[in-house]
C-alpha cells in the first residue's frame, strides 16, 4: 500500500512538515505502507507553469500521479489569512477531479494561534469533499502552544488510527477501536482517474489542442 503525504510548509524546517512527519509515523505504526512525501514548496515554479501553459512539467505530473495512486493521503497546510495556503490550494487545484474518489484523507493544519483551529472544517473538509475523497472524522490542528502537549499527541494517535483502519480495515482490526464502525475502505465507491494531473499530455507528442473559442463557435453554429 502507498501512503502519500502532502506538506505545504514554506520553510525548512517547518512546523507543517513536523506535524506531517508525526502523523506519518503514527500511521505507519498501525499499517504496513510505503510512505512518500511531497513538499509542495519544491514544486512552486512547476505549479505556476502549469497554470500558465495548461500542461504539468514532468516532476509535477509525477507528483500528481503519486497522489492519484495513494491508498491513503495525509494533507497538511499552514494557515494563511484564516484558510489553507495559496500554494496548497494551487496544488490540489491541479488534481484531476476523479483522482481522489474514495481515497481516505487525514486533514491537518498548523497555525500560530488556536483561533484558527476550525480551518480544517471550514476550508480543508469542503475542498476534499468536492474532490470526493473520504475526509476522515478526526482532523488535527496544531497551534504554536500545542507542541509538547498531550492533547496534540492524542489527536495525532486517533487520526492516524482512523487512517490506518480505512487503508487496511482487515489487516489491523484493533487499530481504530471505538473510533468508527467496522467498514471496508471506500476505494471502490466510484471509478478513479488513472493519473493525477488534469492533463498529462504533451502537445509535442502529437496531441492537438482545440481552442475553447473554436469549440464555442462550433456549438453556436449547430
Amino acid at each position: 500500500m502507498k501512503l502519500v503525504v502532502v506538506s505545504a510548509g514554506l520553510s525548512s524546517p517547518s512546523s507543517t512538515r513536523l506535524l506531517a512527519d508525526r502523523l506519518t509515523a503514527a500511521t505507519l505504526e498501525r499499517v504496513d505502507a510505503e510512505p512518500q512525501v511531497i513538499e509542495v514548496r519544491e514544486l512552486a515554479a512547476e505549479i505556476a507553469q502549469h497554470f500558465v501553459t495548461g500542461f504539468p512539467p514532468a516532476r509535477l505530473a509525477a507528483a500528481l500521479d503519486t497522489v492519484a495512486a495513494a491508498d491513503g493521503l495525509i494533507a497538511v497546510t499552514p494557515v494563511f489569512a484564516g484558510s489553507y495556503s495559496g500554494l496548497f490550494k494551487s496544488f490540489f487545484d491541479l488534481i484531476d477531479k476523479d483522482a481522489l474518489t474514495g481515497t481516505p484523507v487525514l486533514l491537518a493544519a498548523t497555525g500560530g494561534t488556536a483561533r484558527h483551529s476550525l480551518v480544517t472544517e471550514h476550508a480543508l473538509r469542503p475542498l476534499f469533499t468536492y474532490l470526493r475523497a473520504l475526509a476522515l472524522p478526526t482532523a488535527v490542528y496544531a497551534a504554536s502552544e500545542d507542541w509538547g502537549e498531550q492533547g496534540l499527541d492524542r489527536r495525532i494517535t486517533r487520526a492516524a488510527a482512523e487512517l490506518a483502519r480505512f487503508m487496511a480495515p482487515a489487516a489491523h482490526p484493533a487499530a481504530c477501536r471505538d473510533t468508527a464502525p467496522d467498514v471496508d475502505t471506500a476505494a471502490a465507491i466510484a471509478p478513479r482517474s488513472t493519473t493525477g494531473a488534469i492533463t498529462s499530455t504533451d502537445p509535442a507528442n502529437g496531441f492537438t489542442i482545440v481552442p475553447f473559442a473554436q469549440r464555442l463557435a462550433a456549438l453556436q453554429a449547430e
